[in-house]
C-alpha cells in the first residue's frame, strides 16, 4: 500500500523474479471493482515455499495482519483500516466473501498447516463470521468451506481427467481450482493445450455443483520474458494477443446455461461434453471438445426436450494442426467461427471437427 513511487519492490525468491510492488492491494482491489468482479482474498498463513513454517507466538503478527488486511477491505471508513482504506482514495468497503488461508500448503511436510489454520480460522470467524474460508490442504480440527486444489498437466493428462469430478463424493468440502493449465506452448498455449484445457473446463461446468470456483493462471506474460512458459495472454511494448486457450475457455464460459442436463452421447475415444440449459432464453448449450485428428460423428440426445427449432447457432473454435497457435504478428490464427447447423432435435446426430470446441446453441421453442 501507499504511494506506487515510495514501494521499494521485493525479490521473489520462491518464483526468482523482481516484484515492483506496482501492484499492491488497492490496486488489485479497484481492478477488481472496475472489472464488476469481486476480490477473493489470500492471506499469507506463516509457510514459504522453500520449507520454511511459522507457529505458536510467532504466527499471531501474520494473523493479525490477515484480520488488519480484511478490515482494509470491508471495514467502514470510521475504523482504523478502514479509514486507511478511504485515506487511499477508497470511503466505500469493497465486497468480500472468500479469503483463502495459505498457498499450497500441501508442500508443507511437518503438519503444521493444522495448527496455522486454525489460528486463522478463530481471529477472523471472530471478527468477520460471514466470511467463508479456503483450505488449502486438508484440516480436522477446524471446518471450511472450500478446498483449493490446484493443477498443471499436460494436455492428455487434462483430456482423460475430464472425468474427474464426476466420481466426487457430493458430501465434501466444495472445491476452488484456483490454478490450472495445460502446460504446452511458449509463450503462450497451442491449440493442443486449448483442447486440454476445454475438456478440463468441461468437467468442471458438468460439476459445478462440486467446484463453485476456477482460475486458469497465469494470465499475462511478455513474449520475450517469460518465467513461466504457457500464459493465457501474450503482449510486447504496443499490442497483445490472446491464445486459442482463451478463446476455448471464452466459449464455455459465455456460452452456458445455470442448469446442468444430462446428455447421452453415443461414446467415441476423444469426445468430452457438457450440455446446460438456460431456462429463461429456452435455450440449451451443447459443448463438444473433440480432442482427435479425425472429425467424429455421434448420435446426440438432449433428454427431456420435447422440440427444438431445428436449427442451431455454431461456434467452433478448430485447427488443421494441433500445434497451431497465435502470434503477435498473426494472432487471428486460431480464433472461433460462427455459423448454422440444421436437421437439430432432440434426437439427432452431429459431426464435430477434428482438434475442436464446438458449442451449439439449440433453442427448445
Amino acid at each position: 500500500m501507499g504511494p506506487v513511487e515510495q514501494r521499494p519492490g521485493h525479490h521473489n525468491s520462491a518464483w526468482g523474479y523482481w516484484s515492483t510492488d506496482g501492484l499492491g492491494l488497492p490496486e488489485y482491489l479497484q481492478m477488481t471493482e472496475d472489472l464488476g468482479c469481486m476480490p477473493l482474498l489470500c492471506v499469507y498463513a506463516g509457510y514459504s515455499l522453500q520449507g520454511a513454517h511459522v507457529t505458536g507466538d510467532a504466527l499471531k503478527p501474520f494473523v493479525r495482519d490477515a484480520v488488519d488486511q480484511i478490515e482494509y477491505i470491508t471495514g467502514p471508513a470510521t475504523s482504523t483500516w478502514g479509514a486507511r482504506r478511504a485515506a487511499d482514495g477508497h470511503p466505500r468497503p469493497f465486497p468480500l466473501k472468500y479469503v483463502e488461508i495459505g498457498n499450497e500448503d500441501w508442500f508443507d511436510r511437518s503438519g503444521s498447516y493444522e495448527e496455522r489454520y486454525a489460528a486463522f480460522h478463530d481471529a477472523i470467524k471472530a471478527r468477520f463470521p460471514a466470511l467463508k474460508l479456503i483450505a488449502t490442504t486438508p484440516v480436522a480440527s477446524r471446518p471450511y468451506d472450500l478446498i483449493d486444489e490446484h493443477y498443471y498437466q499436460s494436455p492428455s493428462s487434462f483430456q482423460a481427467g475430464s472425468h474427474r469430478y464426476d466420481r466426487r463424493d457430493r458430501d465434501s468440502p466444495k472445491v476452488f481450482v484456483g490454478e490450472w493449465a495445460s502446460q504446452e506452448g511458449r509463450p503462450t498455449p497451442d491449440l493442443n493445450a486449448a483442447l486440454g484445457d476445454a475438456s478440463w473446463l468441461a468437467g468442471i461446468v458438468r460439476n459445478s455443483d462440486q467446484v463453485l470456483m476456477e482460475s486458469y493462471a497465469p494470465l499475462l506474460s511478455h513474449v520475450r520474458d517469460n518465467t513461466w512458459a504457457t500464459n493465457l495472454i501474450a503482449y510486447d511494448a504496443l499490442t497483445s494477443y490472446n491464445s486459442p486457450s482463451y478463446y476455448a475457455q471464452q466459449l464455455l464460459l459465455t456460452r452456458r446455461g445455470t442448469v446442468v442436463l444430462p446428455t447421452a452421447v453415443r461414446a467415441l475415444p476423444g469426445l468430452n461434453v457438457v450440455t446446460t440449459h438456460d431456462p429463461g432464453a429456452r435455450r440449451i448449450y451443447l459443448a463438444v471438445v473433440n480432442t482427435g485428428g479425425t472429425a467424429r460423428e455421434t448420435t446426440v440426445t438432449l433428454q427431456g426436450v420435447a422440440r427444438t427449432d431445428g436449427s442451431a447457432a455454431v461456434t467452433v473454435l478448430a485447427g488443421a494442426d494441433p500445434q497451431a497457435t497465435n502470434t503477435l504478428t498473426d494472432p487471428l490464427a486460431v480464433v472461433p467461427r460462427g455459423g448454422t447447423v440444421n436437421g437439430v432435435a432432440p434426437t439427432f446426430t452431429a459431426s464435430f471437427a477434428p482438434y475442436s470446441v464446438t458449442v451449439l446453441e439449440v433453442h427448445t421453442g
